[in-house]
């Protein structure tokens, strides 16, 4: 009868298996799948054209106008998006009689020099978000204090806000002079002043984020924009300049991508690298030592019985207890430790009148199917230990 070799409770490999590694890199694999997908759908919801223009008529980005610039043309309003005080000059002639209506924005630059070339225009001044030269745009509006940008009502009797209603506008709160109108207040001070100066209106606002995409379906926020800037039939919008392209003409793909892809990316870089040096550590080899206290047989055993039995490791009790049954009855049949398979199941067999089928099954046969199997297993060779002992 040719049965294989027994198997030993102490050559069980500690190699790492492909089950092991798994369990042991899934979180971390999961955390940077997560960190990917955020970055990508940031840069994917981030909008297209030129994103990050805040207030510029052709920017889809939430902070962009895009959505006022469109709702102002189905409405019958040519709207001009210029980047510098002379084309702003340029369009206000062209305009002429019929009257333009000039939109400046935190986001534009100017001196002192422009500001003026802009105060002399016959253009309508709506002053969306501006701190800087207001003496000189719209003298007599001077900002008093910050204040927290939130839906606010008109609280005043201007027909622009009453048929808008509430509006998201905060910001900035101003003085109010002799002559203008106040709306929209926080702490007693106006948020939107619009101050007439003969055949030229100036409307200045303390904060631009209710004429942006994000904001524009809110309250009545997209009533009070079209109401401000579509009082014209040209509304000639100043945005910040173009950025310059880079020598040669053409920009390279490297500069295509976008800030935030790129800042994820080392996001990612310093995540797995920390992620390496954490999993990569070593505390030092194994050292032997003392347990410091002693530990009883009994105890270990039921401990390690517990243990098998939580995770349902049938064959490795199994093959603990047919490990130690074989190391313990080779002596006393007179066998070497080294002795084959046949060898010690005719031994046993010849010793006790067990059937040799039984017993090398016993011993060297598939694991137990449950529990019930394992405890039988337990016994019977229990039973053959002790025929061993008396023979």
């Amino acid at each position: 009868m040719s049965l294989a070799a027994p198997e030993r409770a102490g050559s069980t490999s500690t190699s790492p298996t492909a089950r092991g590694l798994w369990r042991g890199g899934r979180g971390a694999l999961l955390v940077a799948i997560l960190v990917v997908a955020v970055a990508v759908a940031g840069v994917l919801l981030g909008g297209s054209g030129q994103a990050g223009r805040p207030l510029d008529p052709a920017d889809t980005s939430l902070s962009g106008g895009k959505g006022l610039a469109r709702l102002l043309q189905a409405r019958g309003v040519r709207v001009a998006r210029v980047t510098s005080v002379a084309e702003a000059e340029s369009q206000a002639r062209q305009a002429g009689s019929t009257g333009s209506t000039l939109l400046v924005s935190d986001i534009s630059p100017l001196d002192e020099a422009e500001a003026d070339r802009l105060a002399a225009t016959s253009s309508d001044l709506l002053l969306v978000g501006v701190r800087s030269h207001l003496e000189r745009l719209a003298p007599g509006v001077n900002p008093v204090r910050e204040v927290r940008a939130r839906s606010r009502e008109p609280r005043c009797a201007l027909p622009a806000a009453t048929r808008a209603g509430s509006a998201y506008l905060g910001g900035t709160a101003f003085t109010l002079p002799a002559g203008a109108t106040g709306c929209y207040p926080a702490d007693g001070r106006p948020t939107l002043v619009f101050h007439p100066t003969g055949d030229r209106k100036v409307t200045v606002t303390g904060d631009g984020q209710f004429m942006t995409n994000l904001r524009l379906a809110e309250d009545g926020n997209a009533a009070l924009a079209m109401n401000l800037a579509g009082g014209r039939p040209t509304l000639i919008w100043l945005t910040a300049p173009e950025t310059a392209p880079p020598a040669g003409g053409q920009a390279g793909f490297y500069d295509l991508i976008p800030e935030g892809v790129r800042w994820a990316v080392v996001q990612v870089l310093v995540a797995v690298l920390l992620l390496a040096l954490w999993r990569g550590r070593r505390i030092g080899p194994v050292v032997a030592e003392r347990l410091p206290v002693v530990v009883r047989a009994a105890e270990t055993v039921e401990g390690r019985a517990r243990l098998y039995r939580a995770r349902r490791a049938r064959d490795r009790a199994a093959a603990a207890l047919r490990a130690g049954f074989i190391d313990r009855v080779t002596p006393r049949l007179g066998l070497p430790s080294r002795a084959g398979a046949d060898a010690l199941v005719n031994a046993i067999a010849e010793r006790t009148g067990q059937p040799a089928p039984h017993v090398g099954a016993a011993l060297y046969g598939p694991p137990p199917l449950d529990e019930a199997g394992l405890v039988a297993l337990a016994e019977y060779m229990d039973i053959v230990e002790r025929q061993v002992g008396k023979s």
